[in-house]
């Protein structure tokens, strides 16, 4: 598989990338030869990781579709990662044409590539800016002239918040764009979680030794927590590959957990 032959200023393609390792799982192009090794050898470890790296994928999609039934027709990818069809926007217009998304990853490779879609897609934007810092994102005038929150938003955190340390506080970012978003807003989340097979989780860790993400693996429980406001909707919190499955898969050495909850009300305001 060729490496990516455009490098955009300021990325160092020694350096590997949770974006492109995810995007190599996925049977895309868009990484380097670092990227690679990362994967081959979290694969040796758990050679099921690009099966829940699938299912973690058709998990944002089915839920993105979920929303979008229930009404949703606006939505904010933080930490989008690199463009995979089906995409966010690609599943909520099929649902709900006209619906809006805004693509949010701090990696100048994904924004190159979300500048792509922006070239054919409508009812599209995408910013660079690191979901670590919600309001940046929620100041940011493309956002606040694109996203209406008087209205219901889909807000996705897919794969996200184990590369967010306890220090950065995930809990207080997720509330800061809640308190921001209205009743009946959903929310996204899934991680890899502390109950997944000890050998997979040290090569996780040692997979992105030198990145700037360093994975922080939560509890069901301490996931749980961060659904804080919002009512989880079935099946609840639950590996990928089982929220709503069109078949039944066996368990994976890595452990994504993955559920949608619905804003109850207002919270905090």
């Amino acid at each position: 598989m060729p490496e990516l032959t455009r490098v955009p200023a300021g990325v160092d393609p020694s350096v590997p990338s949770s974006a492109r390792v995810y995007d190599h799982l996925l049977g895309g192009k868009d990484n380097f030869e670092v990227d690679r090794a990362v994967a081959a050898r979290l694969l040796q470890v758990a050679p099921d990781t690009r099966r829940v790296a699938k299912a973690s994928r058709r998990f944002l999609i089915s839920a993105v579709r979920h929303m979008a039934l229930a009404g949703v027709q606006q939505f904010i990818d933080l930490g989008a990662g690199i463009p995979t069809s089906p995409s966010v926007h690609e599943a909520a217009t099929e649902v709900r044409p006209g619906a809006k998304v805004v693509y949010v990853d701090y990696d100048p490779v994904v924004k190159l590539h979300n500048d792509v879609i922006l070239a054919v897609g409508e009812g599209v934007i995408s910013i660079q800016a690191d979901l670590r810092d919600p309001a940046g994102v929620l100041g940011d005038s493309q956002v606040t002239a694109f996203i209406d929150f008087s209205e219901p938003v889909g807000l996705l955190l897919a794969g996200v918040t184990h590369f967010v340390t306890d220090e950065e506080d995930p809990a207080g970012i997720i509330r800061t764009f809640r308190d921001r978003m209205a009743p009946g807003s959903h929310l996204l989340l899934s991680q890899a979680v502390a109950e997944s097979d000890p050998e997979a989780l040290a090569q996780l860790r040692a997979s992105t030794a030198g990145s700037p993400a360093q994975p922080t693996f939560r509890t069901h429980e301490e996931v749980l927590a961060l659904f804080d406001g919002f009512d989880l909707v079935e099946p609840g919190l639950v590996p990928v590959q089982d929220w709503r499955p069109d078949l039944e898969e066996p368990p994976t050495k890595l452990r994504i957990e993955g559920g949608v909850g619905v804003l109850r009300q207002r919270a905090h305001r």
